[in-house]
């Protein structure tokens, strides 16, 4: 199995909670099912959600208001006030609505699911309740069974499903890699997100390719051309030094500021699964699946990939030595030994 790279012995807690979440398989049980329940209570539907959810807090005492001032989500206890960006996207809105509901509502569970993980700080807990908080939302949004069963009729279709239930792309893209219920399980999925340098602000992996704890992600997975072809979706069927064979999608989903000098926040999205699963992808017809040659080299980072012939290898693998002949030059200034 491919994994990630040498750590330093501690952890920072932020890597803490990114462990925390891969190894539970992104999936968290207890925080699932109660935002199933919550989204089946209030029948949560496409764009009209946040009027529901409004309404629903309106019973609670607490009062929503949409501000072009407000950053993204801004929480007064005292005013019992919920102050939303008016610069974002319904979709991102209304999980932001849904983050804060679980804070305030669902703060017992949030507790004692935090109080199971036993973090080794603070810093760590709060980290992981942010983080918990989000989990919330995205399965109200998109309740596990209804989105299941609707991923497996479409055939994972993100811009079907996106419309369908009224959320972003890359929220539809991150909850597909969570869908891994005890007796309800999804295609196992990999989901990462990079930024424009490369580096990995989002990860996960159902799958057996799991990404390098450090560095930027492998140069020749189609995640980093996303960026040039901005609103489409670029297909690759790609294979990891292990053997292993995967379908990899990849789309630009890059923020707006919400206005013409506003700065404006670019990544990618990557989502792929093991070419065993491609017949229920849409994105995997008419890709040459049954062609060997089809399928292009791609590693996890260049200091754990073991491929002696890489184009585009930028350090040496870290458990290799390395044999330098003045000379002699080929596409690296050394060979691999």
């Amino acid at each position: 199995m491919l994994g990630r790279d040498d750590a330093p012995n501690a952890q920072s807690p932020w890597e803490e909670v990114r462990d925390f979440f891969h190894y539970c398989d992104n999936y968290i049980d207890a925080v699932d099912r109660a935002a199933e329940r919550f989204s089946d209570t209030l029948a949560l539907e496409g764009n009209s959600g946040i009027d529901v959810v409004a309404k629903h807090l309106s019973g609670l005492g607490i009062t929503i208001e949409i501000n072009p001032q407000t950053k993204l989500r801004s929480y007064d206890r005292s005013a019992r006030l919920l102050s939303i960006s008016s610069q974002h996207s319904a979709a991102t809105q209304l999980f932001q609505i849904l983050h804060q509901y679980a804070l305030i509502e669902q703060n017992d569970l949030l507790e004692a699911t935090l109080d199971l993980a036993r973090f080794q700080s603070e810093q760590a807990r709060n980290i992981c309740k942010i983080g918990l908080a989000n989990y919330f939302a995205g399965a109200a949004i998109l309740p596990y069974r209804a989105f299941l069963n609707q991923a497996q009729q479409c055939r994972h279709d993100l811009e079907q499903l996106s419309q369908q239930f009224g959320a972003s792309i890359e929220q539809v893209a991150h909850r597909l890699s969570t869908l891994q219920r005890p007796g309800a399980k999804g295609i196992p999925f990999f989901f990462v997100r990079v930024d424009q340098a490369g580096t990995i602000t989002k990860r996960h992996s159902a799958t057996r390719l799991q990404f390098a704890r450090f560095g930027g992600a492998c140069p020749l997975w189609n995640v980093h051309q996303a960026f040039e072809t901005p609103g489409q979706f670029l297909r690759q069927l790609a294979q990891t030094p292990d053997g292993v064979r995967y379908f990899c999608l990849a789309r630009d989903v890059s923020k707006s500021g919400g206005a013409f000098n506003a700065p404006r926040r670019r990544f990618a999205i990557g989502l792929g699964c093991e070419i065993k699963h491609a017949d229920d992808l849409i994105y995997a017809d008419d890709m040459d699946i049954a062609n060997q040659k089809a399928f292009e080299p791609i590693g996890i980072s260049c200091r754990i990939c073991e491929r002696e012939n890489c184009h585009q290898r930028s350090v040496p693998p870290m458990q290799r030595t390395i044999n330098v002949d003045h000379n002699k030059r080929g596409i690296l200034p050394y060979e691999i030994g």
